[in-house]
């Protein structure tokens, strides 16, 4: 019985440790060795299963003050982008070799089913400047590109 009480230790992002049990160790490490697009599956898989998700949440921004039509302060600017692929365009090699250089985690077969299977998201909650040099990036591939 004290067997199961047991922890392991795994090593964080961080390089810091946090104890977690066998069965816990097991599952990380068979996580560490999947794809993005494995991984994305999974994630979904939870979410549907456990009613949840895993997109963090935001605090609410303060109300404006002032006039009483609300318009007197200017729109907040979106601070974080998704890059959508539209469509791959005609030239698909080279989209998929653009769409790698991106997200060097997918291997062809995954960049290619991107591609294949737009609208799909390239990138997520990535910064101003990096949203535009990718959309400009996919572009030039021939790729169809959104900002959202």
């Amino acid at each position: 019985m004290a067997d199961e009480f047991k922890k392991e230790e795994v090593k964080t992002e961080d390089k810091s440790q946090v104890k977690v049990s066998p069965e816990a160790a097991k599952m990380i490490e068979q996580i560490e060795k999947m794809s993005v697009l494995e991984l994305n599956e999974l994630v979904k898989a939870l979410e549907d299963k456990f009613g949840v998700s895993a997109m963090p949440t935001m605090a609410a921004a303060p109300a404006a003050s002032g006039g009483s039509d609300g318009n007197n302060e200017p729109a907040a600017e979106k601070s974080f982008f998704t890059v959508v692929l539209a469509d791959g365009g005609a030239q698909k090699i080279q989209v998929i070799k653009a769409v790698r250089e991106l997200n060097p985690n997918l291997g062809l077969k995954e960049a290619k089913e991107v591609v294949d299977s737009a609208p799909k998201e390239v990138l997520t909650d990535v910064d101003k400047e990096s949203a535009e040099k990718a959309k400009e990036k996919l572009e030039a591939a021939g790729a169809k590109v959104e900002l959202k």
